[in-house]
């Protein structure tokens, strides 16, 4: 989880706190979003 908020905190410059009560799901969910922002549509 720790990798996950990190990348999320990167892309959208939220601090951890922001994402403490984030279930798995929307965390995943969130991590998938900056990924996309990050790097596009390529994988």
């Amino acid at each position: 989880m720790e990798d996950a908020m990190a990348d999320i905190a990167m892309v959208f410059h939220w601090p951890p706190s922001e994402m403490n009560d984030f279930s798995l799901e929307e965390l995943m969910d969130w991590r998938e979003r900056a990924r996309l922002r990050h790097c596009g549509d390529e994988e």
